[in-house]
């Protein structure tokens, strides 16, 4: 097998891999010769069909794969020797194509972008600051009171029943003036606005009184579940038993309990602990994008043009698609990519290698119980199609290395960030949502 370097510009590289046709013959023997004791073939025992029968029957298959084999073989020999690491998928051409016939040598051309070589980066003079908010008692009183309202009861009231209000009633569905089946009920405890009832019927609930007795009329909707009743007119005759006003529940034990707390102490320090992670989760982005302008500096070398240009189409569509929500998919026109995307590309390009590097150097990795974290976490924005979800990242290895991709990176940043020299600020929550704006508009 012979390798030819044809091409040596930058990062760009181009080999010629020329396989003999005796070498693919010797492979093809050698792979029916393997197989020859599992064969049957009528009128020849197991085992004892000769090989230029075998070779008549199953040669043109087992050419294919030997070749196959020998390109891949080849290919993983070089990338072993040289140390070249493709930036992408190699483009592999066979020369004659279709003309190819058995008996001629292989020759296939490969080429490919190449990873840089990354300098080493001193990471010694790093600095960074950490800003840490508090969370005050007026931001965990809130927090308690917004808990309260989503736990409100309701409690009895006089007088007319508003939107908001819960009514407690009796009620009997007919239509043509008979009942029908699941259209009564007792003491059905209804808050008027919630729109849980067929369209039409709650507002003619409001301004009604306890005791009073009243006819609500409306139409089943044309796509109503129940074919019986899709798009008739009924008559419910409701009996109001009771007219509530919502109240939030009180700041308690039993409300902490209602929110798995032992009592109102204990789900107050949870409060105050969730809060107070938001804020870290905040100030840990601001702390990122300082190290990550620190490191940008840090380093040059030459960037594979794949790459940046990949990116930068990433970036473009990304920034198209967030000024034009209303068009989903890639029905829409090309989009060019301008200067910025390119600068914006290079950067994250570059930033992605050197990190790639330093954790590669580091033995950084992503374990299985992380990256099934990020498969749940995921998986969350699929309601009742998890299961489905988990089965397609565990046969798409591009779709794992996309989840792992960020943890990865995050878990580099946190190694430089540990071995940096950190300065904690103590700030106000105003402070750090500044902060958290100016990065947004960078």
């Amino acid at each position: 097998m012979q390798v030819t370097e044809t091409l040596n510009e930058g990062l760009k590289r181009g080999y010629q891999i020329t396989i003999t046709a005796a070498q693919l013959d010797e492979k093809v023997n050698a792979k029916l010769k393997e197989a020859q004791p599992e064969i049957e073939m009528k009128g020849f025992r197991k085992g004892k069909v000769p090989m230029a029968m075998l070779k008549k029957q199953f040669g043109p298959k087992v050419l294919g794969e030997a070749m196959q084999e020998s390109v891949d073989a080849a290919m993983s020999d070089h990338f072993e020797t040289s140390g070249d690491r493709p930036a992408g998928q190699p483009d592999v051409k066979m020369d004659g194509g279709e003309d190819w016939k058995e008996g001629d040598d292989v020759v296939v051309n490969v080429t490919y972008e190449a990873l840089p070589e990354i300098p080493e980066a001193d990471l010694s003079d790093v600095k960074l600051e950490k800003l840490v908010v508090k969370a005050t008692d007026e931001e965990v009183n809130e927090a308690l009171a917004n808990l309260a309202k989503t736990a409100q009861n309701f409690e009895t009231k006089d007088g007319e029943a508003a939107d908001g209000d819960q009514v407690v009633f009796d009620f009997l569905g007919k239509v043509d003036g008979e009942a029908f089946d699941g259209g009564a009920a007792e003491d059905y405890p209804l808050v008027l606005g919630s729109g849980s009832f067929i369209p039409g019927f709650e507002e003619q609930l409001v301004g009604s009184k306890a005791g009073e007795e009243k006819n609500v009329e409306v139409t089943f909707p044309e796509e109503y579940g129940a074919e019986n009743l899709a798009g008739k007119a009924a008559v419910f005759e409701c009996k109001i038993k009771e007219v509530k006003a919502p109240a939030d529940a009180a700041i308690d034990d039993e409300l902490a309990k209602k929110f798995g707390a032992e009592d109102l102490a204990a789900l107050t320090a949870q409060v105050s602990e969730r809060l107070e992670g938001e804020y870290a989760g905040a100030s840990r982005a601001i702390m990122k994008r300082a190290l990550l302008d620190q490191l940008d500096g840090k380093v040059s070398f030459e960037l594979p043009p794949s790459l940046v240009e990949a990116e930068a189409n990433q970036i473009a569509h990304q920034l198209w698609h967030e000024d034009n929500p209303e068009v989903e998919g890639h029905d829409h026109p090309e989009i060019e990519t301008t200067e910025e995307h390119t600068s914006l590309a290079e950067r994250r390009v570059r930033l992605g290698l050197l990190l790639a590097d330093l954790g590669q150097k580091q033995e950084i990795e992503v374990t299985d119980a992380e990256l099934t974290q990020a498969v749940m976490n995921q998986a969350r924005q699929y309601p009742g199609q998890e299961r489905q979800f988990f089965e397609f990242v565990q046969q798409n290895p591009q779709m794992r290395q996309q989840l792992q991709a960020p943890i990865f990176e995050d878990k580099v940043v946190d190694w430089i960030a540990e071995n940096a020299d950190v300065t904690e600020k103590e700030v106000s929550k105003e402070d750090l949502e500044k902060a958290v704006e100016a990065l947004d508009d960078a």
